[in-house]
């Protein structure tokens, strides 16, 4: 599949299992706080400019990934509940039409917030250097967001995962490179 869409709730592990898939194979990253951490220097989260300018910067950049036939890894959190992020994801997707695989990755929250202090982490994510805010953050979006599927239910979020083939990988027991072999071997062999 040219479009990898690695799902997950924050700290799970999307952008170091992206990066590991991405050394195996032709896949290139393009992880979520790629955009978000260029234009933190600009504006702050969440505030029009920023928002505006995040979801132009990835729509431009994945069209033009699917017209050069670029093979990318793209990771998201989403609220598998929130109507507004399902029909944004779809519509960020677009370029790649159908040929989209989607692995969500999940994690319990103690694990998720050790991955959440790594040094791999910290230094790629900037906005994250304030552990505390961020431990804390991970903790809000937790309890206020359902960011993995519930299999059956009826929710913006698991028509994505009807829609385009889905692999669920608990990955609170394996390393990155473990997780990307289980991805890759699953795109091989169920595509």
């Amino acid at each position: 599949m040219p479009l990898l869409l690695i799902l997950g709730p924050p700290a799970v592990g999307k952008m170091t299992v992206g990066r590991a898939v991405a050394a195996r194979s032709s896949y290139r990253l393009f992880h979520n706080h790629h955009s978000i951490e260029m234009l933190l220097d600009v504006f702050d989260y969440g505030t029009p400019p920023f928002t505006t300018l995040n979801a132009e910067v990835r729509r431009r950049v994945i069209e033009e990934a699917a017209a050069a036939g670029t093979d990318l890894v793209f990771t998201f959190v989403m609220g598998m509940d929130e109507d507004a992020e399902a029909d944004y994801l779809e519509r960020l997707v677009e370029p790649y039409g159908e040929d989209v695989a989607l692995v969500e990755l999940v994690a319990d929250l103690d694990t998720r917030l050790a991955r959440n202090r790594t040094e791999h982490r910290l230094a790629e994510k900037k906005s994250k250097r304030d552990v505390e805010w961020s431990d804390n953050n991970v903790r809000e979006l937790e309890a206020d967001y359902r960011m993995t599927s519930e299999p059956g239910r009826d929710a913006p979020g698991e028509r994505l995962l009807t829609r385009w083939p889905h692999l669920v990988i608990d990955n609170t027991d394996l390393s990155a490179d473990e997780t990307a072999e289980r991805i890759l071997a699953w795109l091989v062999t169920d595509q």
